[in-house]
């Protein structure tokens, strides 16, 4: 950690150049002594990339940024403010604190929370930007969280912990066994700390794999950012053996979108299917990647193209779905020649479901140009037969 970066004439610096052209700008002799151009740039960059993720933390006066790439792999505040409230009590303890922007959020809910960070720079970074942000009741660890709390002696409310893959495992099915730190291996001896775990994954980890890994799994959390799925959160409680609930969010600016529903249930639930009617709903991200595609249509009635087309029709429109609705104007057979009379040339927005082809193979073949007022949907109905619905969005008028 540079600290003559936080010097008041290298502060406005950066403030002054937060726009300007990092890579020109590196070209450049530092103005500053002491201070490579590399480490200013860094700043530049990391600061212009918190500006709409971490808004408190770019409208702070000498806050000091850690790379862009960490930047890039935090929470966004939206999320640590989701996760936040899903917790409460005295002392939450998080042991992979990174650059801090969850234990920020975490600090609203406990009397006392503990960032431990094994990076020492990036500790002494995090706790900087606390004081500045004028937080008082989070305690820097610099060291291993995990040897930290195994030697403490110390009981907590909650545990928070985001492993990260290990470089070894890439290009493997993801399993939160191979990431550090082991989650798994380390579950029995955090139990012995605290009652409450919240771990938070990537969306690339499988439900089904995480739960089989894991134990006394309570809740699991698919949180989407405007219909783009960001993390999985796991809530475990100690000895519990219910059913996991998987609840699903999707904070979409102006409206936040809820679908609630219990694994055990999701297999049984009755499901109608129904060729395509007046309306066509399509799930939100959040929805697609939890798979309670039979218990959303038990909750709200609709019913489904096919079994493995997740979309959902209706006669009359049904409020606040949890996703896009859409007013079907025209059903027709994947036939070529037709399509490319009613489509080619023109404009649409194309998206498939249960469907052999892709959008870019689509769009080449029959010369759909990106945007417009459509939306086409290449998909199998109920009699597995290749459909096309060409829809408006359901509040405009075609």
């Amino acid at each position: 950690m540079n600290k003559t970066l936080l010097y008041p004439e290298v502060q406005q610096y950066i403030s002054e150049n937060i726009y300007t052209d990092t890579v020109a700008l590196s070209l450049r002799k530092s103005p500053f002594e002491g201070i490579a151009m590399h480490e200013i740039t860094g700043q530049i960059d990391a600061r212009k990339k918190s500006e709409k993720k971490l808004p408190s933390w770019f409208s702070t006066p000498g806050i000091y940024y850690p790379s862009k790439l960490s930047i890039e792999q935090t929470s966004s505040e939206k999320t640590a403010g989701y996760k936040a409230s899903l917790t409460g009590g005295d002392s939450l303890i998080d042991l992979t604190g990174g650059f801090g922007v969850d234990c920020r959020f975490f600090a609203r809910q406990f009397k006392q929370v503990f960032h431990c960070e094994v990076n020492e720079e990036l500790s002494a970074i995090a706790a900087h930007n606390f004081r500045l942000l004028g937080i008082t009741n989070i305690t820097t660890v610099p060291g291993n969280g995990i040897d930290y709390i195994r030697t403490s002696g110390k009981q907590f409310d909650w545990i928070y912990i985001d492993p990260s893959r290990r470089s070894d495992s890439k290009g493997k099915v993801f399993m939160l066994a191979d990431c550090i730190p082991d989650v798994p291996f380390h579950l029995d001896m955090l139990f012995t700390h605290v009652d409450n775990i919240l771990i938070k994954t990537s969306p690339i980890l499988d439900i089904s794999n995480g739960i089989r890994e894991l134990c006394d799994v309570r809740e699991i959390h698919i949180v989407a950012v405007n219909n783009e799925v960001k993390e999985l959160l796991w809530l475990l409680e100690k000895k519990y053996t219910g059913d996991c609930q998987i609840k699903t969010v999707n904070l979409n600016d102006p409206h936040t979108e809820k679908f609630n529903f219990r694994r055990e249930a999701e297999t049984g639930a009755h499901v109608s299917y129904s060729p395509p009617l007046n309306y066509l709903y399509e799930p939100n991200a959040a929805i697609m990647k939890s798979g309670g595609f039979r218990s959303l249509s038990k909750k709200t009635g609709l019913s489904k193209l096919h079994q493995h087309t997740h979309l959902y029709t209706s006669e009359d429109c049904f409020p606040d779905f949890p996703g896009r609705t859409f007013r079907i104007l025209k059903i027709m057979d994947y036939n070529k020649k037709a399509i490319k009379k009613e489509l080619g040339a023109g404009r649409a927005n194309i998206t498939t479901r249960n469907f052999p082809e892709s959008v870019a193979t689509i769009r080449k073949k029959f010369g759909i140009k990106d945007g417009g007022d459509r939306y086409v949907f290449f998909t199998t109905d109920r009699n597995d037969t290749k459909t096309v619905l060409i829809c408006a969005k359901s509040n405009v008028i075609l």
